[in-house]
């Protein structure tokens, strides 16, 4: 069964028969709903293993301000300064936690859009309101799962972080700083992944929806090829109109360690005004080009390995129906 066609046809988009008593088990396009969790787990491990190095490469350049990164913020020198002082296993320092927080995290992120989208598409599944208002929804969810981990693993990608791992840093930022340090940066996270999330699925709806009607006679054997050119599409321009956002997330995250800048609070503002007095406007996109660089194959990736394992429990779910 094809994921997505030029012609939408309303029987196949409502819930199915006895929704009311199993909304939670069986959701549209045929997939249960822990599948979508299973789908959505799968796809944000591997998104965000494949790509970690560049995320790493982020970070670096988005806290150089402090003494301790004081070196040119070019994405070549970053990179081959970790090469050179650190090694390969540089760039992928911090990869646990990522990895602990990254299949949870989207776990809830595409279950949760996949409910919205069914709730709020009624009667209308080309209505990219809906497709934005599901990816935001999602995202308050799914940062409330992946913030305390996604703050060790980025204090863990600073050069001479003092941590000797996941553990470590987890223990010592509860036992030092206490629970809200996890959580210094969710604010921020949830107003930057909300434009972000609304743009991205908007985005990604609008140009795969565009991509099969090229072409519809072949929607299934493009399939993949259409998922990744969206998906690589929407990560790219929603991650460049966040950039300012990422780099106060970095700065509170990252705050206090290893010569970073301590602020009283976790005030937007605050830091925003923070970095514009210390590196000027500049500073507010620093790391624009690995964050861009990270998105756009990470959203096709993560779009296609997503769209795959959902295709996978479809025809699943079919053969089941069969015995």
């Amino acid at each position: 069964m094809a994921d997505v066609s030029p012609k939408f046809h309303r029987p196949d988009l409502l819930p199915p028969a006895g929704y009311a008593d199993a909304e939670l088990s069986v959701s549209h396009d045929g997939i249960e709903f822990w599948q979508f969790m299973v789908a959505g787990s799968i796809a944000g491990v591997i998104e965000h293993t494949s790509m970690f190095p560049v995320d790493t490469l982020k970070t670096r350049m988005q806290a150089q301000s402090a003494p301790c990164h004081s070196v040119p913020t070019g994405l070549r020198h970053a990179f081959t300064s970790i090469l050179r002082l650190e090694g390969p296993l540089g760039l992928y320092r911090g990869i646990g936690a990522m990895s602990l927080g990254a299949g949870p995290a989207h776990a809830v992120y595409f279950s949760v859009y996949e409910k919205a989208k069914e709730y709020l598409s009624r009667g209308n599944p080309n209505n990219p309101a809906a497709h934005a208002a599901s990816g935001v929804v999602a995202t308050v969810a799914s940062d409330a799962v992946l913030t305390p981990m996604d703050t060790v693993k980025q204090r863990l990608q600073l050069r001479s972080s003092p941590y000797k791992g996941v553990a470590d840093c987890a223990a010592r930022v509860f036992r030092e700083e206490g629970l809200r340090a996890f959580y210094a940066s969710y604010r921020t996270t949830v107003v930057m992944n909300a434009p972000f999330t609304a743009v991205h699925f908007a985005t990604y709806e609008a140009s795969k929806r565009a991509l099969m009607e090229v072409s519809p006679d072949n929607a299934s054997d493009e399939r993949l090829v259409v998922h990744a050119t969206a998906g690589a599409a929407a990560g790219a321009l929603a991650a460049l109109v966040t950039t300012p956002l990422d780099v106060v997330k970095t700065q509170l995250q990252c705050q206090g360690v290893c010569g970073c800048d301590k602020f009283s609070s976790s005030s937007i503002m605050e830091v925003t005004q923070a970095v514009i007095k210390r590196d000027g406007f500049a500073g507010l996109m620093r790391g624009w080009k690995p964050r861009m660089l990270f998105h756009a194959p990470a959203a096709a990736i993560c779009w296609s390995t997503y769209e795959a394992s959902k295709s996978f429990f479809q025809k699943f779910n079919e053969r089941k129906k069969t015995f």
